[in-house]
């Protein structure tokens, strides 16, 4: 159950059942300085009544030190059963949902805004690392505690347990009568975060293209206003909460008044004696803090239920699955009537058929938002079809681990990630565990040399964020010199050589030739030149094939659809300005 309702690990949940034990014996031991001074007063009284001896102080101060001692234990054990377990359990639960994550489709992440998985990571796992150090063992500890002494002194003098208690369910039904306001208050508050957090993460990654078009002033203004939204519904939601709790809390003090009110009643008409009021006057003031705790911990649960769903929807996105045994006879790719679209309605490849040889490089052409992207990234089953197959070696991908498929891929895309790291270990990642004279061969031969050495670190210099640092034609090479690294028997190039000047091109693309032979190449480029020596031609139009086969031979077609495109393309090559 507290896995379910929580999101905890097996070990958390057992260490949480633990803390709240450490919690509710702390609060009961919090109890026994009461008992203490009930009987040093009591024997005070009975001195002034029956004139007995004065009490003896020495045991009652020992009594007080073996107390204190147990008190220090208990919280310390309390202490060490939350907050380090805490810890411990929100480390799991981190690297639980990064893994989580590393096995998604990539089709969820084009389904999720960035900013709300940024929030659920960041934020909503450390609300929960809160929650579960300072909310949750008191709510249940100081609960059972104070549940167990109510019910203690319910056996004691059920009337003044009655005039004591009677306001406790009152505050409860307050607390649950409003639960459903404060979460929909703290619904907006979370939107508005959210849309705020677009608006920043936006003007961060616009800043070049917002002032280039002088409207830097406009977007502040518009960033204001989702700030100061955030702040309005950050502020409704906190004062709504405030006042359910404050109100439930000072309902609990009429609590106090019908004590008294009862007591001083029972008194008067001899039915009980002036200690057992006092007792209950100490008690009373003593276990209303810890119900004070209980409804605090009921208002901060209420309004992170949506921290918890949020990494509970994340949690219950099915993986991506397969066979971790992948062994295809060959590495030919076949895509056999193959359809697929990223939204349900809007098709992007319909009835998609070809066979992309091994040995042979193949290319695939077409307009832009044909879907020729959109065969290479299915053909690497970054996301799986909705009918058909795509086959390697005989193998249907659908059905192998894409970390196990991945491992015969090499990949070029158009948009190269750098990480802030060094130009040779962002080539590294091509093939972990690569010698530096590898790395240095895959980088040469990608052109790398070029530019590197006008670094101040050469091959050791920080990249930036994303390849700040860097031009696009230099991350472009940084890309290929990873699959160069990597030499994989199947590889993906998309628009691979798009950033690199007309000398650089041709000089990567005989480094590809000569380390890509002998390999499946499936190119993806909208310059027909670049795909002149293809061994096949795929022709793509509206998410299906056109045309397929040898350049020459649909070159030898007067209405084909290659044809066209070359002979487009070689009359805007005479353009002039």
């Amino acid at each position: 159950m507290l896995r379910r309702a929580f999101g905890l690990t097996e070990q958390g949940a057992k260490n949480f059942k633990l803390g709240v034990f450490c919690c509710a014996l702390a609060n009961l031991v919090l109890m026994a300085p009461i008992g203490i001074l009930f009987m040093l007063v009591n024997e005070f009284m009975n001195h002034l009544t029956t004139g007995s001896p004065l009490p003896e102080l020495l045991p009652y101060m020992l009594g007080a030190v073996a107390i204190l001692v147990v008190i220090a234990l208990t919280q310390w054990a309390e202490y060490a059963n939350t907050y380090h377990k805490v810890y411990d359990e929100s480390a799991r639960k981190r690297t639980d949902l990064a893994e989580h994550l590393r096995q998604l489709p990539l089709s969820f992440f084009g389904r999720r805004d960035l900013s709300d998985l940024t929030n659920t990571i960041m934020k909503d796992c450390a609300d929960q690392e809160r929650l579960f150090m300072h909310i949750m063992p008191q709510l249940f500890g100081t609960g059972i505690s104070t549940t167990i002494i109510v019910v203690s002194i319910f056996f004691y003098d059920w009337r003044l347990a009655l005039a004591a208690f009677w306001v406790v369910p009152v505050a409860l039904v307050i607390m649950a009568l409003s639960s459903k306001y404060q979460q929909r208050k703290a619904k907006v508050m979370e939107d508005a975060r959210l849309v705020m957090s677009d608006g920043v993460q936006e003007f961060l990654e616009c800043a070049q293209e917002i002032r280039a078009t002088n409207r830097s002033q406009d977007f502040l203004d518009t960033l204001t206003g989702k700030l100061d939204a955030f702040e309005r519904s950050q502020i409704v939601s906190e004062l709504t909460t405030g006042a359910c709790i404050t109100s439930a809390q000072a309902f609990l003090k009429l609590g106090i008044g019908t004590t008294v009110f009862v007591g001083a009643s029972l008194i008067v008409s001899g039915q009980i004696d002036f200690m057992v009021y006092f007792a209950f006057l100490l008690v009373v003031t003593r276990v209303y803090d810890p119900i004070n705790i209980v409804l605090q911990s009921i208002g901060e649960l209420l309004t992170m239920r949506l921290s918890i769903k949020r990494t509970q929807d994340i949690a219950a996105e099915p993986v991506m699955a397969g066979s971790s045994s992948f062994d295809p006879e060959g590495h030919d790719l076949v895509f056999e009537d193959v359809s697929f679209s990223y939204k349900t309605g809007e098709r992007v490849l319909d009835g998609v058929s070809f066979c992309a040889k091994e040995g042979e490089v193949t290319a695939l052409v077409g307009p832009s938002g044909s879907g020729k992207s959109t065969v290479a990234k299915l053909a690497a089953r970054f996301w799986d079809v909705d009918s058909g197959s795509v086959r390697v070696g005989g193998v249907d991908v659908s059905g192998v681990d894409p970390e196990t498929l991945l491992a015969d891929y090499a990949e070029v895309f158009q948009d190269v990630v750098l990480f802030d790291d060094t130009v040779m270990e962002n080539i590294r990642l091509g093939r972990r565990g690569a010698t530096d004279e590898e790395v240095l061969a895959a980088a040469r031969s990608a052109m790398c040399d070029e530019f590197v050495s006008r670094m101040p670190q050469g091959y050791e210099t920080l990249v930036g964020e994303n390849g700040a640092r860097l031009s696009g034609g230099e991350r472009q090479r940084i890309s290929i010199a990873r699959a160069l690294l990597k030499d994989a028997p199947i590889v993906l190039l998309d628009e691979a050589t798009a950033s690199l000047d007309v000398e650089n091109e041709s000089q990567v693309q005989a480094a590809l030739s000569r380390l890509l032979s002998d390999k499946t190449v499936l190119v993806i480029a909208h310059r027909m030149r670049t795909v002149a020596n293809a061994d096949k031609i795929v022709v793509l139009k509206e998410g299906r094939v056109s045309e397929q086969g040898a350049p020459e031979d649909l070159m030898a077609d007067p209405d084909g659809a290659y044809r066209r495109m070359v002979e487009l393309q070689s009359t805007s090559a005479s353009w002039a300005i």
